[in-house]
């Protein structure tokens, strides 16, 4: 992160950080970097852009070294990056305090209003910074008068949106024990409104791991209880943020937390990935149950919650890398279980589909196609399974598997299949000729 920021090479904003060397006074930027140009370019004097975006700045500050960046720029290196130095000078900054600068900022209003012929808007006078005191008098309002918390996670939100100092602040003054409290106080159907209202504002803080641990620990079970109610009640948008903050709170768990997960949870995380709602959201859905199958009895909890279903319908249609990866992953951690091979085995294309994707994702997802393929053939093989891996294909595709690049586990299971039941399909006629040859 330290080497390019925004899209920006180290090279351009080197650049950027001498334009008070250039021999020429200002930069010409393309029409389409500025709104309403009725030009195809216009010139923007140099000292206007700011050095990281080369962009014309809407709200400059000034660090302590002296350079003045745009506010939301400056904020993304300090804050989203982690950054300590200044981009320009490389020096340590001692602190992050920025300075508005005024008067640069009315230069560039007045040069937007005489550039107005031209289509340049007049960029507006930014709002100055919410201070700790603000917050916690809007918190401690919301509190005393329940009718009013509504129009406090309304005002939150506004403020969460202006910029990554304003997160940092909602945080110090006990803004996210304040979401959490809302959530779990307001699971009830005639009060989901609050509840969606909270999770958007809280997803949009984008808590440290450190603070959802704290969340978890001073929370519990409960937090985790307001993530489902959302996910049972929310509207589409509300369950993609309870999706992605589930994940992400379950990731610092506590595996006693993990393995308590009921059937009841699966099936709604199921209900995102049925209902895709966004790919973002269907994501963060498989990765979750990726990462929970594995505890205690989570794979037959996902197997009653119809997960082998789900995830074969979705990866009949699936055809992104990541996600065909993810969805075969899953179907690998449930068919370690009868119940998981059972009910992909009773699904008319599961067999087919997961022969259908080796060869034709990646590595990872044939991979994990044949550790399918290699878990039904071992423990739940008959004459039926076996005749229908001839006709769908996947023997075949197995012997194909020997013969192309592959890695050499994923070979040593299509080789040990191969063999295992080599009596039933060895003379088979549904095996092509040419892979006939390299069947073990």
């Amino acid at each position: 992160m330290k080497e390019s920021i925004n899209g920006w090479s180290r090279e351009k904003r080197e650049k950027a950080s001498n334009h008070g060397k250039m021999h020429e006074p200002h930069q010409k930027l393309s029409a389409t970097t500025m709104q309403a140009l009725s030009m195809d370019e216009i010139e923007i004097p140099a000292h206007f852009l700011c050095p990281i975006s080369l962009q014309l700045m809407r709200d400059p500050v000034t660090v302590c070294t002296g350079i003045t960046y745009d506010r939301e720029n400056i904020e993304k290196w300090l804050f989203s990056c982690k950054n300590n130095t200044c981009p320009v000078t490389k020096l340590c900054l001692l602190d992050h305090d920025l300075t508005p600068n005024h008067t640069l900022r009315r230069l560039i209003q007045s040069w937007c209003t005489l550039n107005a012929s031209l289509g340049v808007e007049r960029i507006p006078t930014p709002k100055s910074p919410v201070d700790r005191t603000q917050i916690v008098k809007l918190l401690t309002e919301a509190k005393r008068f329940p009718e009013k918390q509504l129009k406090c996670l309304t005002r939150l939100r506004s403020i969460a949106f202006e910029g990554q100092r304003n997160k940092t602040c909602l945080e110090s003054a006990g803004v996210v024990e304040f979401l959490a409290s809302t959530m779990k106080h307001n699971t009830e159907e005639n009060s989901t409104v609050l509840s969606e209202a909270a999770i958007e504002v809280l997803f949009h803080l984008n808590l440290s791991e450190s603070q959802l641990k704290a969340l978890i620990y001073n929370e519990g079970f409960q937090f985790i209880e307001s993530l489902f109610q959302v996910l049972r009640l929310g509207n589409y948008q509300s369950r993609a943020y309870a999706t992605m903050l589930l994940r992400s709170a379950l990731e610092v768990a506590d595996p006693i937390q993990l393995i308590s997960v009921k059937t009841v949870l699966f099936v709604q995380i199921l209900r995102v990935l049925r209902d895709q709602i966004s790919q973002q959201a269907s994501k963060a859905a498989l990765k979750l149950i990726v990462e929970l199958f594995p505890w205690g009895r989570n794979r037959i909890k996902g197997v009653e919650g119809g997960a082998v279903s789900v995830l074969i319908e979705l990866l009949i249609g699936a055809s992104e890398r990541r996600t065909c990866e993810l969805i075969l992953i899953a179907l690998d951690q449930l068919c370690g279980c009868a119940e998981g091979r059972a009910e992909l085995l009773n699904h008319a294309a599961g067999v087919a589909i997961v022969s259908k994707k080796i060869l034709r994702v990646s590595h990872v997802a044939s991979d994990r196609g044949v550790r399918i393929l290699t878990s039904i053939c071992r423990y739940s093989a008959n004459s039926r399974v076996l005749q229908e891996m001839l006709q769908v294909g996947a023997v075949s595709k197995l012997c194909l598997v020997l013969q192309v690049n592959c890695g050499f586990k994923t070979k040593e299971r299509a080789k040990e299949i191969l063999k295992l039941h080599s009596s039933v399909w060895k003379n088979s006629p549904c095996i092509p000729v040419p892979l006939l040859s390299s069947y073990p």
